[in-house]
Protein backbone atom coordinates (compact mmCIF):
# COMPACT_ATOMS: atom_id res chain seq x y z
CA UNK A 1 0.00 0.00 0.00
CA UNK A 2 2.87 2.44 0.83
CA UNK A 3 4.53 1.74 -2.21
CA UNK A 4 1.82 2.31 -4.41
CA UNK A 5 1.19 6.51 -2.87
CA UNK A 6 4.37 7.18 -3.44
CA UNK A 7 5.80 5.17 -6.95
CA UNK A 8 3.93 5.38 -10.07
CA UNK A 9 6.73 3.36 -12.32
CA UNK A 10 4.97 0.00 -10.47
CA UNK A 11 1.27 0.40 -11.77
CA UNK A 12 -0.23 3.19 -10.77
CA UNK A 13 0.14 5.84 -7.72
CA UNK A 14 -2.62 5.82 -5.49
CA UNK A 15 -4.33 8.74 -6.71
CA UNK A 16 -4.36 7.81 -10.41
CA UNK A 17 -6.20 4.51 -8.91
CA UNK A 18 -8.34 6.37 -7.41
CA UNK A 19 -9.44 8.91 -10.22
CA UNK A 20 -9.73 6.05 -12.52
CA UNK A 21 -11.92 3.71 -10.03
CA UNK A 22 -13.95 6.29 -9.64
CA UNK A 23 -14.12 8.04 -13.18
CA UNK A 24 -13.69 5.30 -15.53
CA UNK A 25 -15.33 1.57 -16.53
CA UNK A 26 -13.07 -1.38 -17.20
CA UNK A 27 -13.09 -2.22 -20.78
CA UNK A 28 -10.79 -5.13 -20.95
CA UNK A 29 -6.90 -6.11 -20.22
CA UNK A 30 -3.90 -7.86 -22.69
CA UNK A 31 -2.06 -10.78 -21.99
CA UNK A 32 0.60 -9.01 -19.88
CA UNK A 33 -2.09 -8.00 -17.30
CA UNK A 34 -2.23 -4.47 -17.90
CA UNK A 35 -6.07 -3.30 -17.40
CA UNK A 36 -7.56 -0.73 -19.64
CA UNK A 37 -10.08 1.74 -18.75
CA UNK A 38 -12.69 4.56 -20.45
CA UNK A 39 -14.23 7.60 -18.69
CA UNK A 40 -17.82 6.85 -17.61
CA UNK A 41 -19.14 9.99 -19.00
CA UNK A 42 -17.93 12.88 -21.37
CA UNK A 43 -17.56 15.45 -17.89
CA UNK A 44 -14.08 13.85 -18.30
CA UNK A 45 -12.95 13.82 -21.78
CA UNK A 46 -10.52 15.57 -23.95
CA UNK A 47 -11.57 17.25 -27.68
CA UNK A 48 -15.30 15.82 -27.27
CA UNK A 49 -13.35 12.00 -26.83
CA UNK A 50 -13.79 10.26 -23.57
CA UNK A 51 -10.63 9.96 -21.80
CA UNK A 52 -9.02 6.80 -22.15
CA UNK A 53 -6.10 4.76 -19.55
CA UNK A 54 -4.04 2.02 -19.23
CA UNK A 55 -2.79 0.52 -15.63
CA UNK A 56 0.01 -1.14 -16.21
CA UNK A 57 0.74 -4.74 -14.47
CA UNK A 58 4.12 -4.40 -12.72
CA UNK A 59 6.41 -1.91 -14.43
CA UNK A 60 5.02 0.96 -16.21
CA UNK A 61 6.41 0.78 -19.64
CA UNK A 62 4.64 1.67 -22.97
CA UNK A 63 6.27 -0.62 -25.24
CA UNK A 64 3.95 -3.34 -22.89
CA UNK A 65 1.16 -2.21 -24.65
CA UNK A 66 0.04 -4.41 -27.46
CA UNK A 67 -0.57 -3.08 -31.14
CA UNK A 68 -4.30 -3.15 -30.79
CA UNK A 69 -4.34 -1.77 -27.49
CA UNK A 70 -2.31 0.88 -28.64
CA UNK A 71 -4.75 1.96 -31.45
CA UNK A 72 -7.70 2.24 -28.75
CA UNK A 73 -5.36 4.57 -26.30
CA UNK A 74 -4.90 6.57 -29.23
CA UNK A 75 -8.53 6.70 -30.51
CA UNK A 76 -7.41 4.99 -33.68
CA UNK A 77 -10.04 2.91 -33.14
CA UNK A 78 -13.36 3.25 -31.81
CA UNK A 79 -13.73 -0.56 -30.50
CA UNK A 80 -11.21 -2.09 -27.99
CA UNK A 81 -9.91 -5.01 -29.03
CA UNK A 82 -12.28 -7.11 -26.50
CA UNK A 83 -15.10 -5.88 -29.19
CA UNK A 84 -13.92 -5.79 -32.24
CA UNK A 85 -10.13 -7.49 -32.52
CA UNK A 86 -7.69 -6.53 -35.00
CA UNK A 87 -7.34 -9.48 -37.33
CA UNK A 88 -3.76 -11.51 -37.44
CA UNK A 89 -1.84 -12.15 -40.47
CA UNK A 90 0.29 -15.08 -40.65
CA UNK A 91 3.36 -13.23 -41.25
CA UNK A 92 2.69 -11.47 -37.58
CA UNK A 93 4.88 -12.11 -34.95
CA UNK A 94 3.42 -11.98 -31.46
CA UNK A 95 3.69 -8.83 -29.48
CA UNK A 96 7.18 -8.39 -27.41
CA UNK A 97 7.72 -5.80 -24.96
CA UNK A 98 11.12 -3.90 -25.55
CA UNK A 99 13.56 -6.79 -23.10
CA UNK A 100 16.61 -3.81 -23.09
CA UNK A 101 17.72 -3.61 -19.38
CA UNK A 102 16.44 -7.14 -18.75
CA UNK A 103 18.10 -10.85 -17.92
CA UNK A 104 15.50 -11.82 -21.35
CA UNK A 105 17.56 -9.46 -23.49
CA UNK A 106 19.59 -10.13 -26.84
CA UNK A 107 23.13 -10.42 -26.40
CA UNK A 108 25.30 -11.46 -29.12
CA UNK A 109 28.31 -13.47 -28.94
CA UNK A 110 31.37 -12.12 -26.99
CA UNK A 111 29.20 -9.82 -25.04
CA UNK A 112 30.41 -9.90 -21.16
CA UNK A 113 27.16 -10.42 -19.80
CA UNK A 114 27.42 -13.95 -21.84
CA UNK A 115 30.79 -14.82 -21.07
CA UNK A 116 32.92 -13.06 -23.07
CA UNK A 117 33.75 -15.52 -25.54
CA UNK A 118 33.50 -15.06 -29.06
CA UNK A 119 35.31 -16.59 -32.30
CA UNK A 120 39.11 -15.50 -32.68
CA UNK A 121 39.45 -12.67 -35.79
CA UNK A 122 39.72 -14.53 -39.19
CA UNK A 123 42.41 -13.13 -41.87
CA UNK A 124 39.99 -10.42 -42.66
CA UNK A 125 40.73 -8.29 -39.80
CA UNK A 126 43.90 -6.25 -39.89
CA UNK A 127 44.79 -4.23 -36.38
CA UNK A 128 45.07 -1.07 -36.39
CA UNK A 129 48.80 0.08 -35.94
CA UNK A 130 49.80 4.04 -35.19
CA UNK A 131 52.04 5.69 -37.68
Amino acid sequence: MLKSIFTWWNGAAFGARFHIGRRGVLVGSDDYGNKYYEARDASDSYDGRKRRWVIYNGYAEASKVPADWHGWLRYTFDEPPTREPLPRRAYEKDHLPNLTGTVHAWRPKGSLTRGGERQRATGDYEAWTPE
